[in-house]
């Protein structure tokens, strides 16, 4: 079986707390691909009761013991990488629980649960009366909690989007009328046209597509998921029948704005920008679990109950700020405030990369390199010859 090997190349001393085997991890982190999740569960609860049929009683005995650590261990380190994600399936709730429960019929391996898991369990008198009128096997059923001490603040954070959440869904008519619709993250297309039944002019016959600013038209396949959260920078759904696609065209709002920002920028200094910037960015960043990279690689016929809607929405960050930065110059018809505006965002940029907010700081410099912004060539000699910011054109 495929994790067997795993199981067999773990050192003896493996069950320190730093997670040092990297070949581990990428096994955790990739097993979905070639493995599901409950087929690694049924796998190793297999190997935990497995028992060899050659050698001494002796031998055997400390071959079942040093394989049931090294089990106990691969799941802590599985628990520690994914975190509260794995409550999300209730095969891997059951299988912990199991484990937990043959563990504890073992008096060899109770001690040695408890230490693995110090991170994990609830430090809190057991409610059925104090933990010292308790057997041990007991007290390792009761106490122990896979994920009591999960320092993942991000899943309670408003920013984190899961699997199971549902979302508001901005779908539009052709006449630009906006029907919001409350659907899971993941519901498919056939699913957000349906939610849209009760709405009047609704028809069967309705397509989703997806338009950009400059018109470009997408249908997309009744089978698609997450459509909503994978929507690029300026684009929109439409609700439309097929009469009515040829004469779709993108909604005002995705023209762009026509005022700029300055007389609010103004009122902020750079070092402040850049710390609000990092802050919204790091929310963002902590709020995107690594496995979301398989997630989108292998796409949502592989992991249909999975999302990517985090990702999406941390690389989407990196084009709003670039535009943002564009657009905001483009609209300073002043050449005096549009060169103190393009002073501010290149301070703007040097405050970034001291705080090593790489995404942002490149963000905001290609911004500053769009062709609209460097051919702006008295904009450039103004901001030369000006002092510092705030200060008047010398």
């Amino acid at each position: 079986m495929p994790v067997y090997p795993q199981l067999e190349c773990m050192l003896p001393d493996a069950f320190s707390a730093c997670f040092a085997d990297t070949f581990l991890g990428d096994f955790l982190l990739t097993h979905n691909v070639f493995m599901p999740t409950p087929q690694l569960c049924r796998i190793l609860l297999e190997h935990f009761h497995a028992e060899p049929s050659d050698g001494t009683e002796h031998d055997k005995a400390a071959y079942v013991l040093s394989k049931r650590q090294k089990i106990l261990w691969l799941v802590n380190q599985w628990v520690m990488l994914y975190g509260r994600l794995l409550q999300a399936e209730s095969s891997t709730l059951a299988f912990l629980q199991n484990l937990s429960e043959c563990a504890a019929q073992d008096s060899r391996l109770g001690p040695i649960l408890r230490d693995q898991l110090h991170d994990h369990r609830c430090n809190r008198t057991l409610e059925n009366g104090s933990s010292h009128t308790l057997s041990p096997k007991l007290q390792v059923q009761n106490a122990v909690d896979w994920f009591a001490s999960q320092e993942e603040p991000f899943l309670n954070s408003s920013y984190t989007i899961r699997a199971q959440d549902k979302i508001a869904y901005d779908i539009y008519r052709p006449d630009y009328s906006c029907l919001t619709s409350v659907l899971p993250v993941n519901a498919p297309v056939q699913e957000v046209l349906a939610s849209l039944a009760d709405n009047q002019g609704w028809s069967k016959e309705w397509i989703l597509v997806k338009v950009n600013s400059a018109g470009d038209k997408e249908v997309l396949p009744m089978e698609s998921i997450g459509v909503f959260t994978s929507l690029g920078l300026n684009e929109r759904l439409f609700a439309v029948s097929l009469q009515e696609l040829h004469t779709l065209a993108p909604h005002p709002e995705q023209l762009g704005p026509t005022v700029g920002s300055w007389d609010s920028l103004d009122f902020i200094s750079s070092k402040d920008l850049s710390n609000q910037l990092t802050e919204h960015d790091w929310n963002l960043f902590k709020s995107t679990h690594q496995v979301e990279l398989i997630y989108s690689i292998f796409g949502p016929q592989k992991f249909p109950s999975a999302t990517t809607a985090n990702l999406e929405r941390f690389l989407r960050r990196f084009n709003e700020l670039q535009f943002w930065v564009t657009t905001e110059l483009c609209l300073c018809h002043d050449v005096i405030k549009r060169a103190q505006l393009l002073r501010k965002f290149i301070k703007l940029a040097a405050h970034l990369k001291d705080q090593k907010n790489l995404n942002s700081f490149f963000a905001v410099m290609f911004g500053l390199g769009h062709s609209s912004i460097s051919r702006l060539s008295r904009t450039w000699e103004v901001r030369f010859c000006c002092g510092m910011e705030g200060e008047p054109c010398k």
